[in-house]
């Protein structure tokens, strides 16, 4: 069994970002810049978009975060994703997901242009993936992708099952993991929450992608001997063994399906890092419109 160590390779990705935005700067090029839109105060998402500005500025990346309160309304939010679109010097454009209840997530997404959604939610950068054309992918995809890629995973011909249908996670996944590519080529069952038989079904996988957001779901008696498993799911359960009185877990009871793995991501320390990654990576592409 080997542990997919996302943190390491996450950082041996910014620092190849790092060494590029240098050459750059070198050549008096045009740095990328992200920018990023908080709506409210949410701590988990107040966390994530404080590590994407932080990542920003380790790699060398200009970052603009714009903080709105909770109550905003649509059509204000709309003109900040306006502004953005049309400021040249800015090259890409997170809206940091979820939003409030009065706020349409889907009508915020369409309204970011495809050439600076690098979080690569927009139905364009959605529909070129699934062409296999150039676009931005989805970064937790994108970054699961690069584990098998830095690991060697053979993925041709196998049989790949996901776990969950998120527009995040699990249907792109789906798209790309079935893709005539490499890594892809798998042969692809997308299960959820209708799924009838699920054991059956994740007893037949060579590689297990879980996005369910359920706690230590998968057990050792769900998965057969070999299989490589990728965990994205990430559960905050109270715990009186850590100083803050909690841990995280996966959707993977990691200490019960190990010993059975070929390949395995750790929670935390796994797809997580490489998320952030990922962004940084689709933004430098925004640069040079390679993604796009």
């Amino acid at each position: 069994m080997q542990v997919l160590d996302g943190k390491k390779i996450a950082n041996d990705i910014k620092q190849e970002i790092a060494d590029v935005v240098s050459q750059i700067k070198d050549s008096g090029g045009k740095i990328p810049h992200l920018a990023a839109i908080l709506v409210g105060a949410d701590g988990a998402s107040e966390t994530y978009v404080n590590a994407k500005v932080k990542a920003c500025k380790k790699v060398g990346f200009k970052s603009t975060l714009i903080n709105l309160k909770d109550n905003v309304s649509e059509h204000q939010l709309l003109k900040e994703i306006y502004k953005v679109n049309n400021t040249l010097d800015i090259d890409g454009l997170i809206v940091q997901l979820p939003l409030p209840n009065h706020i349409d997530e889907m009508k915020i997404t369409e309204a970011i242009l495809p050439s600076k959604d690098v979080d690569g939610f927009h139905p364009s950068n959605i529909g070129r993936m699934a062409l296999n054309l150039p676009a931005y992918l989805p970064a937790t995809p994108a970054g699961i992708l690069e584990l098998f890629k830095r690991y060697n995973i053979e993925t041709s011909g196998k049989h790949c099952v996901v776990i969950g249908r998120s527009h995040i996670v699990g249907s792109p996944m789906s798209i790309l993991m079935g893709r005539n590519t490499n890594p892809g080529n798998c042969t692809v069952t997308l299960t959820h929450s209708r799924t009838q038989n699920l054991k059956e079904i994740t007893k037949t996988a060579d590689i297990l992608i879980v996005a369910l957001g359920k706690a230590e779901f998968i057990t050792s008696d769900m998965i057969k001997e070999g299989v490589c498993i990728i965990d994205v799911g990430i559960t905050r359960v109270k715990s009186d063994k850590t100083k803050s009185g909690w841990k995280l877990l996966g959707d993977v009871a990691f200490e019960s399906v190990k010993d059975k793995c070929s390949f395995i991501t750790p929670v935390p320390g796994g797809v997580g890092p490489m998320t952030i990654a990922m962004l940084l990576k689709n933004t430098l592409k925004s640069v040079t419109k390679q993604g796009y």
